[in-house]
C-alpha cells in the first residue's frame, strides 16, 4: 500500500549562494564545504523534484546568513498561515526577518507564535501527522514553543524530548510518511516520551544508529517516490514494502553543516486551518 501523505508537492527552497560553515552550533558542521559543489547539489534537488512532479518556489539567500540554504527551519506552514520560527542561536536569529518577508511575498498570512518572546520554536521540529501536531522539543525548540503552535492551529500535541545532540531537530531522526508511518530514530528520544510517540504511528520503521547517521530520516516524500541522500537496505525493503519507489540524491556538502534533503525544503501545501 502506498504512502497517504496528503501534502509534499510545493515547497520553498532557498539558493544556497552564500552557504558555507563559519560557526560551530551543531556537532556535524565542519568549515570545509565546497561552495560550487553544494550549489550543484542544490540544483540538482531541485531538478530531480520537479521532474517527481514538486513546485519549487525558490527565494534567494543574505550575505552574512549561511544557513538560509535551511529553508526547512524558515516557518510552519499550513493552510495557508506561516508561523516564524524564534531561533535559538543568535547566529540564525538575523534570518527571521527576511522570512517573514518571503511569506508574505507568497501569499502567506504570518501569525505570530502565541507565546511569550523567550519561548524558542524551530521549524524543522514539528509535524501535523493525521489530527495530532508530533514533534521533538529540547536543543532548539522549547516544549512550550510546541504546545503555543498546537493551540494555534488547534491540534493535539505529541511531543517527545530528543536527548542526543546530534539529532538536535526533529526532522533528523524522524520522517512522517503518512498517517500511523514514520521513519524514526529511538535512540535520539526520552524514552518515555517516545512511546506516546509510537503510539499513535503503529507502522514505524525503527532506525538503527548506522541507518540514522546517514541522514535517511532527513528526507522527503513526492508521490510515491522518497528522496533521500542515502537509504540503507533494511530501510529501503521497509519503504518498498509501503509502496514507495527510493531516489537517491547527493547531498554529502549539505551533511558538513548538519543537513539534508528535508532540511532544505519547507513544504507550503500542508493542508490546516486556524480554529
Amino acid at each position: 500500500m502506498a504512502t497517504d501523505l496528503t501534502w509534499g508537492t510545493r515547497y520553498l527552497m532557498t539558493e544556497p549562494r552564500h552557504f558555507t560553515v563559519c560557526y560551530h552550533i551543531n556537532p556535524w558542521m565542519t568549515p570545509t564545504v565546497d561552495g560550487e559543489a553544494a550549489a550543484a547539489q542544490w540544483k540538482g534537488l531541485v531538478a530531480t523534484l520537479e521532474r517527481a512532479g514538486a513546485t519549487i518556489e525558490v527565494c534567494p539567500d543574505e550575505p552574512g546568513l549561511p544557513d538560509m540554504a535551511f529553508t526547512m527551519n524558515a516557518g510552519f506552514v499550513a493552510g495557508g498561515i506561516a508561523v516564524p520560527s524564534r531561533f535559538r542561536h543568535p547566529e540564525r536569529q538575523p534570518e527571521e526577518p527576511h522570512w517573514r518577508q518571503r511569506f508574505t511575498a507568497l501569499g502567506l498570512e504570518v501569525v505570530e507564535l502565541p507565546a511569550p518572546p523567550e519561548v524558542r520554536f524551530e521549524a524543522g521540529d514539528a509535524f501535523l501527522v493525521g489530527d495530532a501536531l508530533m514533534g521533538g522539543y529540547g536543543f532548539r525548540s522549547d516544549r512550550a514553543g510546541l504546545e503555543a503552535l498546537g493551540d494555534l492551529l488547534g491540534h493535539p500535541v505529541v511531543a517527545a524530548r530528543l536527548v542526543d545532540e546530534r539529532f538536535y531537530h526533529t526532522d533528523t531522526c524522524f520522517c512522517p510518511l503518512g498517517e500511523g508511518r514514520a521513519l524514526v530514530f529511538p535512540d535520539a528520544f526520552d524514552p518515555d516520551d517516545l512511546r506516546r510517540l509510537l503510539e499513535r504511528l503503529p507502522e514505524t520503521v525503527l532506525l538503527r544508529e548506522e541507518e540514522a547517521l546517514t541522514f535517511v530520516a532527513n528526507s522527503v516524500v513526492v508521490g510515491g517516490t522518497f528522496f533521500t541522500a542515502s537509504c540503507p537496505g533494511r530501510v529501503r525493503d521497509a519503504l518498498e514494502g509501503f509502496g514507495l519507489e527510493v531516489e537517491e540524491v547527493e547531498m554529502g556538502e549539505f551533511h558538513k553543516s548538519g543537513g539534508s534533503v528535508r532540511c532544505l525544503t519547507l513544504p507550503l501545501d500542508v493542508p490546516g486551518r486556524l480554529p
